[in-house]
């Protein structure tokens, strides 16, 4: 370890490994509720699973995020992190704020807004957590060594944080309620959260590859200004139908066909980064995971965001299986599988243990980049028929809803795939044999070869 505070970043991927945990349970139990409707009907009803996965996965993907930034800015600031207590409590709020809000869910208190859910004390320990976060870390890159991969962090964070408090805002009115909801949901995942991706993945593939800095930040300052660009005004692609004027048909169109630029700039970015690298890593897990993150948000969030996003297709395909599927695709390329690259990258160090259990790691990756790949398909195909039968041809929803059943049963399969390369992963970076133990501080002279 280059710096000791870079230790607070061991507990935020613990705490993210276990929400992770508890998401992909949720997200297959979810799964299996298509199949079996009436599965746990009246003891955890399916709104409050499906509350309980979605937000499981926007806290621990946060708690990735920070412990990244807690784990990164010291390297590259060149400093100690500002205040390491302040970094615990942030943490602290986070994970009992969490607690109380499936708590919350599970008695039936909720504020009822998709993914924006959580009772009201829970958003403002949100905002404090967040508070905390931009001033611990502003302060550390302020007094330090100022870089681009920094620079693109702090801005996705801040901007993050910021947007925050829109969830505040609930109007009566539905337009205006959607209006202000998008501002937080598209703008995280489709501009701010992108900048936060782009930051890490130049980070760790400036440290797997050992390509040149300038190299790295000249092309992080392109992908970050083709992701604003594009995912401001392509916000514009939920505004259809919600009683906006009708411009916002193609503005929203045209911008956000360029969403996939900055995707594919990513994808493109990561594999010239380790066709020009000089270093042969000995962590081929987290470089893997570097690749197949980069690859995965290119389809995900790039070709099967592009696929519906055109007015007169979304017409008829908003809010069917290939909404599910361009959502499950999407999140987890650009961002599941970018977090679990820092975990497989920074672990070992944080633990002082060389590389270990790699061929279990890139196990797990390719049982949930399968799984997701399958499940994105089946639910493609499933889509693409519920958009003919209850959009064109007009049945009754819960027909169309019997007749997607053996669908729904194949996701149910790729759903167990993802939950046993899930489980795999944390088993992969948090079990470690006697025998891979090695002494202190020689990680850095094995294998962390980063100058």
């Amino acid at each position: 370890m280059k710096y000791q505070s870079q230790q607070v970043a061991k507990a935020y991927f613990i705490c993210a490994m276990g929400l992770f945990a508890i998401q992909v349970l949720g997200g297959l139990l979810a799964g299996w509720i298509y199949v079996s409707p009436n599965f746990l009907s009246e003891i955890l009803p399916f709104n409050i699973t499906r509350m309980i996965h979605t937000n499981a996965l926007i806290v621990w993907l946060l708690l990735g995020f920070f412990g990244a930034a807690y784990f990164l800015v010291p390297e590259e600031s060149e400093r100690e992190i500002y205040s390491v207590k302040l970094a615990y409590l942030q943490l602290i709020i986070l994970v009992v704020g969490t607690l109380g809000a499936v708590g919350s869910y599970l008695v039936g208190i909720h504020g009822g807004r998709e993914f924006l859910e959580q009772p009201l004390w829970v958003k403002f320990g949100i905002l404090v957590a967040a508070l905390i976060f931009l001033f611990n870390i502003s302060m550390t890159v302020l007094a330090g060594r100022k870089t681009a991969i920094t620079n693109v962090l702090l801005m996705g964070l801040w901007l993050l944080s910021l947007l925050w408090i829109f969830a505040f805002i609930n109007p009566d009115n539905l337009s205006l309620d959607k209006m202000y909801w998008w501002m937080v949901v598209h703008l995280w995942v489709e501009a701010t959260w992108e900048l936060v991706m782009a930051a890490i993945l130049a980070f760790l593939l400036l440290k797997l590859t050992g390509v040149d800095r300038e190299v790295v930040e000249k092309w992080l300052y392109v992908i970050v200004a083709t992701a604003l660009f594009s995912g401001i005004l392509g916000t514009g692609h939920h505004f259809y139908w919600i009683g906006t004027p009708g411009y916002w048909q193609w503005v929203g169109s045209i911008f956000s066909t360029f969403e996939v630029v900055p995707f594919f700039l990513m994808m493109s970015f990561a594999f010239v980064m380790v066709w020009k690298g000089r270093k042969n890593h000995p962590n081929k897990a987290a470089l893997l995971w570097s690749l197949g993150s980069s690859t995965v948000a290119f389809f995900g969030a790039g070709v099967w965001g592009f696929l519906h996003t055109l007015h007169g297709v979304n017409f008829y395909s908003h809010g069917t299986q290939i909404t599910a599927a361009h959502g499950h695709l999407s999140f987890y390329g650009a961002y599941v599988a970018l977090n679990l690259a820092m975990f497989t990258y920074a672990m070992p160090m944080l633990l002082n243990r060389a590389p270990y259990n790699q061929v279990l790691n890139m196990a797990s990756f390719w049982l949930m980049t399968g799984g997701m790949a399958f499940m994105t398909i089946v639910l493609t195909f499933a889509g693409t028929i519920q958009t003919h039968m209850q959009r064109v041809v007009g049945d009754y929803y819960m027909d169309v809803q019997d007749s997607l059943s053996i669908f729904y049963l194949m996701r149910f399969g790729a759903g167990a795939a993802v939950v046993i390369g899930a489980l795999l992963f944390i088993y992969a970076n948090l079990v470690v044999r006697d025998r891979e133990i090695i002494a202190p501080g020689l990680a850095n002279t094995l294998w962390r070869n980063d100058l």
